[in-house]
């Protein structure tokens, strides 16, 4: 994963999410590329979600989608409840000025790395443009937490950044399909101020990544997050970081981060 003259390191919001959350699980993850014995449970998570993630792309692009509903009566639920939620998004009006693209992807290039974005759905016109993204988990998380992810904060971020879209006329708005009842949705504005305070955390961010990929490269490990940090009792790399007794249950049985699960691998 390390750089090279000619190519830079690239980065997504997973892995800024895990960068901050632990360095040292970062360097075991993307560094070392130590994978945890697979969860079927995650893996099925994963697929159902890679399968929605399809059918709202072959959608967006005019393709039949047919065959895909008949075969997954989840996938048939889901489309039916979302199209009764959010009509004016399965039916956008018939405007030449406005721009959809299932998919989107960009980047932005930053202190040496190529930060990368996916969106599962970018509209935008001449005024505003609106990021989409579709989860396909049961429970909304808490909206705090997630608009301080680094999914919500790097999408507007790295939009604004490669756009003539002003921070204001940004917003990214969160659907969960599988909500109890209905699908539910979580939608976050953008403005100058938010946008200034994420350029400076972001930057932090990777600065600290530079100088822990330099002692890296001299034998020195990343720093972990304090002895008492809660963060160890559910990872799968307590044991060779030392930091817990071994609590094989805890770890065996830990859920993924499902707030990740769905997106692109970069």
């Amino acid at each position: 994963m390390l750089s090279t003259p000619t190519q830079l390191l690239r980065l997504s919001q997973g892995h800024l999410n895990l960068l901050e959350a632990c360095p040292r699980k970062f360097q075991h993850t993307y560094l070392e590329q130590l994978n945890s014995p697979s969860d079927p449970e995650h893996e099925e998570y994963q697929a159902l979600g890679s399968r929605f993630h399809l059918l709202m792309q072959q959608r967006e692009m005019g393709l039949p989608i047919d065959s895909f509903l008949q075969a997954d009566a989840q996938l048939q639920s889901w489309m039916s409840a979302f199209a009764n939620a959010a009509p004016e998004i399965l039916t956008p009006a018939s405007n030449n000025q406005i721009f959809r693209e299932s998919e989107h992807y960009r980047t932005l290039q930053l202190q040496g790395y190529l930060l990368t974005v996916v969106y599962d759905l970018l509209i935008a016109d001449n005024q505003q443009a609106q990021i989409l993204d579709w989860k396909t988990y049961p429970q909304p998380p808490n909206p705090k937490k997630l608009e301080q992810n680094w999914q919500t904060r790097l999408y507007m971020y790295v939009l604004a950044e490669t756009s003539a879209y002003l921070p204001a006329n940004i917003s990214m708005t969160y659907w969960f399909v599988q909500s109890p009842g209905k699908p539910q949705n979580i939608k976050f504005s953008y403005n100058a101020t938010k946008h200034q305070q994420i350029a400076k955390k972001l930057n932090q961010l990777l600065s600290q990544l530079t100088n822990w990929l330099e002692i890296y490269q001299e034998n020195e490990l990343f720093p972990q997050v304090s002895e008492n940090s809660k963060t160890c009792d559910y990872c799968q790399f307590a044991i060779r970081c030392q930091r817990i007794p071994a609590n094989e249950e805890k770890v065996k049985n830990s859920l993924p981060d499902f707030a990740n699960i769905q997106e692109v691998s970069l």
